[in-house]
């Protein structure tokens, strides 16, 4: 326990295992200065690339990035989470992220461009194989990356009534409703052709969301309606001040709890871009080195003071201090993790 009875917070990191990550981390957070201590790692599944807490923090669960495609479960005690059960298959490929929904998981199955439901038990342990799976359909005009759907995100709005999907492939987020274990669209709405949507961001006003596209270096900016489940996009802004001459890669995207800035990561360009938000519009304030090598996603600590990043191909997770005037990251420091791939707090 923390001083004052203050359970110390953890920090959990997935990893590709495949490229010699060490599964799941657990690390300790120091409030203050958000330092990350690496207290303990497991390995049981191979390719947890994504992480998700249950709402009570008791569980974690992982996406197993095979082909094959699976979910694990952890119960989470002490410094070490212990595996609840055998993963279970997702029947999806390349499962790339995944969340808590209405007595489920659900994953973001890339490879093959579907969302799956895995129902849970009252434990929070799964319960068995997925329940249901929603297959995407549609393509894209980028020949290489866009020949058939990649979901590549899941999440509920914060409503709690629906579970959006984002598709790379296909240009589109889909508004679905879980209806007996299996995920129903309830509207597919279009992006610009070639973006390749990857991952979803709410505002905390609740009526946006922002979407950060890897094809095109930039955030489409949406209005968000949960009362009828309706996104409307309004504008696009780009992450990076000049338009490089290949793919850049953008990746994670995070909004401030006080909903004044966004911070999207740039693998391709190794940084992180700061932009400021105003109702329907976002303006780029700067961008700043990503303390690593491909960054592949983002995370921030609950008190929205410090800003995490995974950097894949240099393996390490690094931190930064937020200035809560302008939003502009300064460098606190790093641990080393492997391939790491994503960080979620309890």
């Amino acid at each position: 326990m923390a001083d004052g009875g203050r359970r110390e917070q953890r920090a959990f990191i997935g990893s590709f295992t495949a490229a010699g990550g060490p599964g799941v981390l657990t690390a300790a957070r120091d409030e203050d200065s958000g330092a990350l201590t690496v207290l303990s790692s497991v390995d049981s599944v191979p390719d947890p690339s994504y992480l998700a807490l249950s709402p009570a923090g008791d569980m974690l669960y992982a996406v197993s990035e095979t082909a094959e495609g699976a979910v694990a479960a952890y119960r989470v005690k002490g410094d070490k989470p212990e595996l609840a059960g055998q993963p279970v298959p997702v029947d999806g490929s390349g499962p790339t992220h995944l969340c808590v929904h209405a007595g489920h998981v659900l994953t973001a199955n890339y490879g093959s461009g579907s969302v799956s439901a895995v129902p849970l038990r009252a434990d929070g342990s799964l319960e068995g194989a997925a329940s249901g799976v929603l297959q995407h359909s549609g393509s894209g005009p980028h020949t290489q990356r866009q020949q058939g759907p990649h979901a590549h995100q899941v999440q509920p709005d914060p409503s709690g009534q629906w579970a959006v999907s984002v598709d790379l492939g296909t240009d589109s987020v889909r508004v679905c409703v879980l209806r007996d274990g299996t995920l129903e669209v309830h509207r597919e709405i279009a992006l610009r052709p070639g973006s390749g949507p990857r991952h979803l961001a709410f505002h905390p006003d609740g009526e946006h969301a922002y979407v950060v596209n890897e094809l095109a270096p930039t955030v489409t900016v949406c209005r968000w309606d949960a009362a009828d489940g309706t996104l409307r996009p309004v504008g696009e802004t780009p992450v990076l001040p000049v338009a490089p001459d290949g793919d850049a890669y953008p990746s994670g995207i995070v909004v401030s709890p006080d909903g004044r800035f966004v911070w999207t990561a740039t693998r391709g360009q190794d940084v992180l871009s700061v932009l400021a938000a105003d109702a329907d519009e976002l303006r780029p304030v700067i961008t700043v080195p990503c303390g690593g090598n491909w960054p592949r996603a983002l995370a921030l600590d609950p008190s929205g003071r410090f800003l995490y990043v995974a950097n894949e191909r240099s393996g390490d997770v690094t931190w930064f201090a937020l200035d809560p005037d302008t939003g502009i990251p300064r460098r606190g420091g790093s641990i080393e993790a492997p391939a790491a791939s994503c960080v979620v707090f309890d």
